[in-house]
């Protein structure tokens, strides 16, 4: 029955992630702003739900610690397998205000987690306000700054004359499939690992964030099959970013999440801070401004051979 599970989670999944990027480019459309915007916003808050989800219930239910295993594993997933399996799909275009922008305040929020977990080995409901007030801030700026933007971008012609009934009901079937797909999904992961004897620890940081990191994969790649390549990219860094400021912000405004884990912090959170710095380089170099095919497969195997270390530790 879990092996069912696991298999309707995907489909759904995949079902989320095409209505999802259907609205979201409509929704550029209507508000007259760029696509990177609307990846980081609505599709990566979209995205993000499981992660949200996943967090929120762990800390009602007692067990808050889940909440960091998952949202460090799945921004390591995010970037190590989604943006790696993206590239492979298709090479991705990189503007400026990535690195400008959109990078820093990633590795921002990557480090204040970091510090304010370092501090006292938990995230306080003061350091959980100030995460999500930042998260408010860089919205404010990421859309100002992208009114001011007149790069010209393609799009499908056609989703500009969508009507917003029809732009609405999309958006609440990708969000309904991405929820119960995600649901689903680590529902069933969790039973096959727990028949195979694998710890929780284990189960938080890999097949829990892969599984809620599936629609943040569903969405990149549709999009990038689409060549949507804005918004997958967008989405990616968007989802890192509100995984930490609002999934742990809010989770730790409710109730304050304790590290229960030592290779939470002398690990795992080390391997998040390297893949999200990683990116520069691999936009750098050899080729400039563009993540390859070839870039992808190294991202890929990175992440292969963080995983053969989870597993072969826990």
């Amino acid at each position: 029955m879990s092996i069912l599970w696991v298999i309707l989670g995907f489909i759904l999944l995949v079902i989320g992630g095409e209505f999802l990027v259907r609205s979201s480019v409509a929704l550029s459309f209507k508000f007259s702003i760029s696509k990177m915007v609307i990846g980081m916003t609505v599709v990566s808050f979209a995205t993000s739900a499981p992660e949200l989800l996943v967090s929120l219930n762990a800390a009602l239910s007692g067990s808050p610690a889940i909440a960091i295993n998952n949202v460090v594993g799945s921004n390591i997933a995010n970037i190590g397998l989604v943006l790696g399996v993206t590239a492979m799909v298709g090479v991705i275009a990189v503007d400026k205000m990535f690195y400008k922008l959109n990078w820093p305040v990633m590795m921002i929020f990557s480090m204040a987690l970091y510090f304010f977990l370092k501090n006292d080995n938990t995230l306080s409901t003061l350091e959980g306000a100030i995460l999500f007030i930042g998260l408010i801030l860089f919205l404010y700026i990421l859309v100002k700054s992208s009114k001011k933007s007149k790069i010209v971008e393609e799009v499908d012609d056609a989703l500009a004359s969508v009507s917003n009934f029809k732009m609405t009901l999309w958006l609440l079937i990708g969000a309904a499939a991405l929820y119960f797909g995600s649901e689903w999904l680590v529902k069933g992961a969790e039973e096959v690992a727990l028949a195979l004897g694998v710890s929780k620890g284990v189960i938080g940081l890999s097949l829990i964030a892969i599984g809620t990191s599936v629609p943040e994969l569903a969405a990149s790649v549709i999009a990038a099959a689409k060549q949507e390549k804005a918004i997958s990219l967008g989405n990616l860094i968007g989802s890192n970013i509100f995984n930490i400021a609002s999934v742990l912000g809010l989770t730790a405004i409710i109730k304050p999440i304790p590290v229960t884990e030592a290779s939470i912090l002398n690990n795992d959170i080390f391997w998040m801070l390297g893949f999200a710095a990683i990116l520069i380089p691999l936009i750098l170099l050899p080729t400039r401004m563009q993540i390859s095919r070839m870039k992808g497969m190294v991202l890929v195997a990175a992440y292969g051979i963080l995983m053969f270390f989870i597993f072969t530790r826990g």
